[in-house]
């Protein structure tokens, strides 16, 4: 079973539209969508703004439907020159930049366990990959692979930005992703990310947000729905 996190409701929607056999689940505010895609059990659900949101939709949908791989979807902002508007970046690993206890001697983004420390979460390969893979096929569409920030704080400033791509090697920031990645390495789920870029080191100039999630979304669910059909 493949489990879908999703950013926007729009997407949740379109993917819904694509499914056959829908029942809905409400588990604290959240509703969980199971279906068939492709022939192929999902569970569709949307998480909501921010890290806690993210991380408790992550653990409800891994304890209660135990799904084989965790994709996440939605949009984020670019970190480098390397991705603008439009393009779409699929996870390699990603980290919390807003984790900071260096004043406790740790390095900024490490996340601290009982057995150790980590900074990045390792996508699967194989899911990041396929992603990739199906994203290709979108035309008009630049794709890149690589390491996903995320945060509590919606980085619009250009500097901050550049800076969290200085510390971390990031391409895109968010406020999800990561923090699925957390729960997920806790659990030992595999999982991987999918963001379309939603605005630039320029900060949005010139394109309308509302329109262009639409334009978003049109990408991200051809690209959850071909995933899941060559699961």
């Amino acid at each position: 079973m493949i489990g879908i996190i999703c950013a926007m409701q729009i997407e949740a929607d379109g993917i819904i539209a694509r499914s056959e056999q829908a029942n809905a689940e409400e588990i604290a505010g959240m509703k969980f969508i199971s279906a068939k895609l492709c022939g192929k059990d999902i569970v569709i659900v949307v998480c909501g703004v921010g890290k806690v949101n993210a991380a408790m939709c992550a653990a409800t949908l891994i304890q209660r439907y135990s799904p084989d791989v965790v994709i996440n979807s939605g949009v984020a902002g670019s970190l480098s020159p390397i991705v603008s508007i439009g393009d779409i970046v699929i996870a390699t690993k990603s980290l919390e930049h807003d984790m900071n206890t260096t004043a406790l001697g740790d390095k900024k983004g490490e996340v601290s366990f009982s057995n150790g420390k980590v900074t990045y979460f390792e996508c699967d390969k194989e899911a990041s990959t396929r992603l990739a893979s199906v994203c290709k096929k979108i035309p008009d569409t630049k794709v890149a692979q690589g390491i996903i920030a995320s945060g509590d704080i919606f980085v619009s400033d250009r500097r901050k930005r550049l800076r969290i791509n200085d510390q971390f090697g990031a391409l895109a920031c968010e406020m999800e992703g990561a923090a699925i990645g957390h729960v997920c390495y806790c659990f030992g789920v595999p999982y991987g990310i999918i963001r379309a870029i939603s605005d630039d080191l320029d900060e949005n100039k010139g394109m309308d947000f509302v329109k262009f999630c639409e334009l978003a979304s049109k990408k991200t669910v051809y690209a959850v729905t071909e995933f899941v059909k060559e699961f």
